[in-house]
């Protein structure tokens, strides 16, 4: 039976042994790693967990096999195991001085795996225990690049957990690296071999700005968000299944402006406008939509298959609040459909320059961010207990909204996200169609 505090809710415990370096089987890889623009901007620490329940084999050798598997995988993803550091262009690179992978062997003794619950809300002061990070850094650039933390639990199962710094890695590249790890823990071949080369997204010489790059612009808050932000953060779920996004689809295209509509368009539409009219934002207030692009076919020619790194590409849509809070679906979609529509190699290229050009960093003010994991199967790694049962992030930030497939076979998207708690109520109301 687990452990129950006075109001008789399951809490955790859990015991960590001291971090072991795994560095990779053989040696690999040059002195220094390029990372490109599209990987400058995202350096972050991206903390997710996975859930793989119990089976008839016995978990008491689980960190024993992944820690194995993890020195032969790092021989061809051996950045993992360098650190970051400021190159001479004044840029991030990956110095391969074989600092290693912290890997953390862990026990949750008392409780069964079931204590985690529904994990799609962030709870991180529970799923944060399942998690190591470094104590000692006091920087990103002292923070290794990947940390992991192997959880057995009293029922048989156990909880995988990794810090990984997202300019190594986008949620593909990051989904790729889980799976050759999974099948090096079972002795098989990797299906797909990653391609290391980031040189060839390096920007033009001489650089070439041919756009706008709003998702750069310096918005002012006219709004008092600050304020708002300070507030606590109340997290929720919303599950739209395929007759919700079909509603969303009619309603968005029923004044005849756009044509058609995908899900994400609409559901992206649909949060940013909520979100704008919940926290409720002066009319004269700009406000921002970002959300990654996956590019890897956008570029001429398309990156290689098994790329590793960030393939990625920031959309951005710029308006005012007012216009935005009081136009039909169809306006956000619209201006979500052209940015994606735009997103050409050309426009990569021009956007990559641009940070060549001005180091900047995506202004953040009255800006909220969407995630998009429908299309990732973080779940079907097997190391050899079969598939996780679950996976999510272990933290989500205020600004933030993740979309994740929905499982057991049915067709629909859950959006999570974080809303100060004074204006969730408004949010919920919102979501209501």
């Amino acid at each position: 039976m687990d452990n129950r505090d006075s109001n008789g809710v399951a809490t955790l415990t859990v015991t960590r042994s001291e971090p072991v370096r795994v560095q990779p089987a053989e040696h690999a890889g040059d002195e220094y790693y390029f990372l490109s623009n599209l990987d400058q901007n995202i350096a972050g620490i991206m903390k997710t967990v996975h859930l793989f329940a119990a089976t008839s084999r016995s978990n008491e050798d689980v960190g024993q096999v992944l820690r194995d598997a993890l020195a032969k995988v790092l021989v061809r993803f051996y950045p993992f195991a360098g650190s970051l550091a400021v190159g001479s262009e004044g840029k991030l690179i990956v110095k391969c001085n074989g600092h290693g992978v912290p890997f953390v062997e862990a026990a949750a003794a008392e409780s069964g795996i079931e204590v985690l619950g529904d994990i799609s809300i962030p709870d991180h002061e529970k799923l944060g225990m399942l998690v190591y990070v470094e104590p000692e850094a006091k920087n990103l650039l002292e923070t290794p690049l990947l940390t992991v933390q192997v959880t057995r639990f009293k029922c048989g199962g156990f909880v995988l957990g990794l810090a990984m710094n997202h300019c190594m890695a986008d949620g593909l590249s990051c989904v790729e690296f889980l799976h050759s790890w999974a099948e090096t823990a079972r002795y098989l071949p990797m299906s797909i071999v990653p391609f290391l080369d980031r040189t060839i997204q390096r920007a033009r010489e001489p650089p070439k700005v041919e756009f706008s790059h709003p998702e750069y612009d310096e918005l002012k808050d006219e709004s008092n968000l600050t304020q708002l932000e300070s507030e606590p953060t109340q997290y929720r779920s919303f599950t739209f299944d395929s007759k919700k996004l079909g509603q969303l689809k009619n309603m968005a295209m029923e004044d005849g402006s756009i044509k058609s509509c995908t899900s994400f368009m609409v559901l992206s539409a649909l949060i940013w406008r909520s979100w704008a009219r919940a926290l409720n934002m002066d009319p004269r207030q700009k406000t921002k939509l970002l959300f990654a692009v996956d590019v890897r076919q956008r570029f001429g020619p398309p990156l290689p298959d098994g790329f590793f790194g960030n393939g990625i590409a920031l959309g951005c849509c710029l308006c005012e609040a007012g216009e935005l809070q009081n136009s039909p679906l169809s306006f956000a979609a619209s201006l979500i459909q052209t940015t994606v529509r735009n997103m050409t190699d050309r426009y990569i290229r021009s956007a990559m320059d641009f940070f060549e050009l001005n180091r900047s960093k995506p202004s953040l003010t009255a800006t909220l961010i969407i995630s998009t994991w429908t299309k990732l199967e973080f779940v079907s790694s097997d190391f050899g207990w079969g598939e996780a049962v679950q996976s999510g992030p272990a933290e989500l930030p205020q600004k933030v909204a993740l979309f994740l497939p929905q499982v057991k076979g049915i067709k629909s998207t859950r959006v999570v996200i974080g809303m100060p708690t004074s204006s969730m109520k408004a949010f919920q109301k919102m979501l209501e169609i």
